[in-house]
Formats: structure tokens, C-alpha cells, sequence
């Protein structure tokens, strides 16, 4: 269990927030052969009842128009098919949960084609196993869907799917105290900086820690830990419902590809839904999408029958007759210059790393970061998937990496 006050009071590694992101940080440093310091993983809620990790729709998929997002998520559905085996002990063999339904993006119009065709070019380059087909191989892959106004379709063969998300943060928590990272339950008031360091971190509890580096994994709170050090950084909570569905007539398992399995199906609304068990899942980013409270997380209960309900019956007629189930509310820690994520060190504060601004994608983005920042911490540069394009510099320059393909 994590402890409510430090053990010491000074570490090598101080990680502001103790999710997926955090966690998998804590654990890919805790187990370098080449790392010996001290870590501690600061959270501010153990319970994880409002983090982006626990709410999410826990999902991985290779389909992105920036490179180095499609190599992350490669990396993730590997990381995800040996997690039994690396995760766990001689006695436990834990399980992700994976299911292996795939992404599926519709294109309706000619502006959607070209970006599907370019995204696919990206994605094949960079390893994907992705195909396009057009609107006859979509109605043979999935004849429950209506797709007469559909133009081309992007659908994963492999490396795509939907996993259990409180298994993978738990499991890097559990495995970073087991290998001698310090899990602490606190918030972070302030951050000392002398010039171009960090010096101490300070507690709500009034415990003053001296930091050799600090990590901010703050989630949607991430601006507000790094204008403690001085810092800016565009990342703001953004919500987002997520609501669970029965049908009347349910579709899953009349697929032609993938053992009948239904994919996770983008409209060219941008509505999502996916099987969820004997349900469906669906969701969308709102009408008027701004920022929202840290602590606002009632649901936007009028989406489902003013915008998702008319696209999905449209879409299926499987999708007509449907009854909510259930609904939640969670936040993308949103980076509102291009939806990418921001990692890597601060230019003005050497010991100072970002992991930030995820964007919806922070869980299948949790294995590359980990290791990544691991590596900079220990070595001073990245040894394994180079990271450099999503780091702060294109922040300070306000200079784009743009992902257009965001759910």
C-alpha cells in the first residue's frame, strides 16, 4: 500500500502522479540494470476514481498520421502479448484482458479519403499491418453496416483492440514498489527552482523532499505542476462520456474478417462504438469541446439520444433499437496545440521531464514513455524509440506535430 509520508528525504527521482503514466515510468527506471537511484511516485488520489486512466475506453490502436505515435503503439501491442510473462511472478500470470477487435475509420468525404490514404501511407511505412478497402470490401467485412455514402474505409488487421487499464497501471505500481520504488500518497504544493534545477519538492502534508530529477505525470492537472517550476505547457482537461448500451438486435459475431469480431468503428461523424462485453460502448468528442474543472465529471447524459443514437441507427440497423445502460464521464489531458503528447527534459530546467498532454491516448502511450524517459534519466538520451519529435521544444516554438487522427 502506498505510504502517506516519505520514507527519506531526499531521492534521485521524483514522479508527480502515480497512474499509468507515472507508474510505468517508476517501473522501466526501478528495473534498468543501469539505475540505481531512489524513486518516489507522488499521488495525490490512490483511490484513482477520477483518473484518465480508470475512466478511459481502454484502447490501443496503430492508426495515427504522426510516425512516431504508430511506433508507440507498436511497441504497447508487444509490451501487451508478454505482460503475462514480464509482469508477472512464478504464482501469478496476470492478464491484460486484450481483445484483438480492431480499428475501423470510415471516410465520407473527399477531404476524410485523403486524410485516411495519407494516414495509411504512414502507417505502412512505419510498420502497420493496416488495409484500405473500399465501400464493397466494407459491406463484405461488416454487412450489418449502411455504408452507400461511404467512400473508403482504414481497418487494422493487427496490433488493435481494447484491454483492462486498471490492470496495466496496477501492474506497474505493484511491480515498481516490488523492485524498490517508494509509492507515496500526497500533493504536490510547490516546486523550488534554483536557476536551472529543481531543488526540492514540497507536500500538502508540509514534508519538503529533495529531488535529483522530477517527473511531472500529472495528467490533466499537468499545467498546474509545471507552473511550479515556471514552466507552461497547454495541456487542459477536456471531457468526455462514455456510454454503455444493449441492443435488441446485437451485430457482434456477423463480421466476415476477425472471427466475426466487430471492430472499434469511427463514423465519419467521429461517434465511436465498440463490443463491450454483451454491449456496445460509444462516445464522442462534444459539440462545443473547452475546457472543463478539474473536478467536473458529471456526464453530458443529452449526447447520447441528440447526436450519437440518430448516426448509430443510421449507420446500423442493428443500432436502432438500443436502451442505455450506462454512462460516465472522464478527461483527456489535451494538448491544445497539436493533440500530441510532450515528453522529454525542459529546456530551462535540466532535471526537469515532461510526460504530458496524452491527449485520450496516454494508456497505449504508457510502455514507449516509461522506457523512454527511463533512458534520458539514465543514459542522457533516448537508446531505443527516439521521442525527440514530441518534445517541449516544438512547445516553446509553438511549432505544430499535428495529429489528425483523434477520437
Amino acid at each position: 500500500m502506498p505510504h502517506h509520508r516519505p520514507a527519506r528525504t531526499s531521492y534521485d527521482t521524483v514522479i508527480i502522479g502515480g497512474a499509468v503514466i507515472g507508474a510505468s515510468v517508476a517501473w522501466h527506471l526501478a528495473t534498468s540494470p543501469d539505475y540505481s537511484g531512489s524513486i518516489l511516485v507522488i499521488e495525490r488520489d490512490p483511490s484513482f476514481a477520477q483518473a484518465s486512466t480508470a475512466l478511459s475506453s481502454s484502447s490501443i490502436r496503430v492508426q495515427f498520421s504522426h510516425p512516431t505515435n504508430v511506433a508507440m503503439s507498436l511497441h504497447a501491442g508487444k509490451v501487451i502479448a508478454r505482460w503475462p510473462e514480464e509482469m508477472g511472478t512464478a504464482t501469478d500470470k496476470p492478464s491484460l484482458g486484450y481483445h484483438p477487435g480492431g480499428y475501423l475509420f470510415l471516410a465520407e468525404t473527399e477531404a476524410q479519403d485523403a486524410t485516411l490514404r495519407a494516414n495509411h501511407a504512414t502507417q505502412r511505412a512505419a510498420g502497420a499491418d493496416v488495409s484500405l478497402w473500399s465501400p464493397a470490401q466494407l459491406s463484405a467485412a461488416f454487412p450489418h453496416l449502411i455504408t452507400n455514402d461511404i467512400r473508403l474505409a482504414s481497418y487494422g488487421n493487427a496490433g488493435e483492440g481494447w484491454f483492462d487499464s486498471a490492470m496495466m497501471m496496477q501492474g506497474y505500481r505493484a511491480r515498481a514498489r516490488d523492485a524498490g520504488a517508494e509509492l507515496l500518497t500526497g500533493e504536490v504544493t510547490a516546486l523550488t527552482r534554483s536557476g536551472p534545477r529543481i531543488t526540492h519538492v514540497t507536500l500538502a502534508s508540509g514534508d519538503v523532499i529533495s529531488a535529483g530529477n522530477v517527473v511531472n505525470a500529472s495528467g490533466p492537472r499537468a499545467a498546474l505542476t509545471a507552473r511550479m517550476a515556471g514552466l507552461h505547457i497547454p495541456v487542459e482537461p477536456r471531457k468526455r462520456t462514455s456510454f454503455v448500451f444493449d441492443c435488441a438486435t446485437n451485430p457482434e459475431g456477423s463480421a466476415t474478417v476477425n472471427a466475426g469480431r466487430l471492430p472499434l468503428m469511427i463514423d465519419p461523424s467521429g461517434i465511436y462504438v465498440r463490443p463491450e462485453g454483451r454491449y456496445f460502448l460509444t462516445g464522442c468528442a462534444p459539440p462545443v469541446d473547452t475546457a472543463v474543472d478539474f473536478d467536473d465529471f458529471e456526464p453530458r447524459h443529452e449526447d447520447f439520444e441528440e447526436i450519437i443514437w440518430p448516426v448509430l441507427a443510421a449507420r446500423s440497423t442493428a443500432f436502432e433499437a438500443i436502451k442505455l445502460i450506462n454512462c460516465w464521464a472522464g478527461h483527456y489531458a489535451m494538448n491544445t496545440l497539436d493533440h500530441n503528447l510532450v515528453v522529454g527534459p525542459s529546456p530551462e530546467v535540466e532535471n526537469f521531464f515532461f510526460a504530458n498532454g496524452f491527449s485520450g491516448h496516454g494508456l497505449q502511450q504508457a510502455p514507449a514513455v516509461g522506457r523512454g524517459l527511463a533512458e534520458l534519466i539514465t543514459h542522457g538520451r533516448y537508446t531505443t524509440l527516439d521521442l525527440s519529435p514530441m518534445g517541449y521544444a516544438r512547445i516553446a516554438a509553438c511549432s505544430e506535430q499535428m495529429e489528425t487522427a483523434v477520437i
